[in-house]
């Protein structure tokens, strides 16, 4: 692997997106939101009346699906089919259905090939639930993780911030379940690896967290260099 990659993972809530998003542009490299690929296909999949539990119908959408991602005045965009739906993947709906979308296999697979020849270009930040255990093995892995009451306040405030009616209850509720259904899953399951290095973000500013991440990684690096 020519380029450098850092890979985030871990659960819902635990801060992977904006710590992934502000190391990727401390260190100028490209952030990938391996996540909101599948909230992509999954809002797709809804807006189209696909039933997220036909993986067939469900491989052929993604495989006529186009996936890029564009920053746009410091913000991270993703456009489907030339659409921009950043904030529209973020919707109640697709928080649901999401889990259930990303556990086909033939889904998982051309997304997954999509990610690693995005990985084979630049540099290259990525987080989602399975880039430290599948899609990049061999890079600088990270796990987040965090209370499940702090990652359902986060989520919480992140919604209301977009004016989506939420409680803290239900957050606890949908993120308990998106745990069990992503660990549980045959496909990729969400994992803890042993070579993967664990912060928890329970108690850490996203400053504090990014902070880490990049210190973690710089030392690695000087470590690799001197072997």
């Amino acid at each position: 692997m020519n380029s450098r990659i850092i890979a985030i993972d871990g659960p819902a809530g635990s801060g992977k997106s904006t710590t992934a998003k502000l190391v990727a542009q401390k260190l100028g490299f490209m952030y990938l939101d391996t996540g909101a690929m599948y909230r992509a296909i999954t809002w797709k999949a809804l807006r189209l009346g696909v039933d997220v539990d036909n993986e067939d119908k469900l491989k052929q959408l993604t495989e006529n699906s186009v996936i890029t991602f564009e920053n746009k005045g410091g913000v991270n965009r993703i456009f489907l089919d030339g659409e921009d739906v950043t904030e529209k993947i973020r919707e109640p709906q697709v928080n649901r259905n999401v889990s259930y979308v990303s556990m086909h296999k033939k889904v998982r697979r051309i997304l997954v090939e999509m990610q690693r020849k995005m990985g084979q270009e630049k540099d290259l930040v990525a987080e989602g639930r399975d880039t430290t255990t599948v899609v990049f093995p061999q890079a600088f892995k990270v796990y987040l993780d965090a209370d499940i009451g702090e990652r359902a306040k986060r989520r919480f405030r992140e919604l209301k911030e977009k004016q989506i009616d939420t409680t803290v209850d239900e957050q606890i509720n949908d993120i308990s379940r998106r745990d069990k259904l992503d660990s549980e899953r045959e496909t990729s399951p969400l994992l803890r690896l042993k070579d993967a290095v664990v912060v928890d973000t329970t108690h850490l500013t996203i400053e504090q967290q990014v902070d880490r991440v990049i210190e973690l990684f710089k030392k690695r690096e000087v470590e690799r260099d001197t072997i």
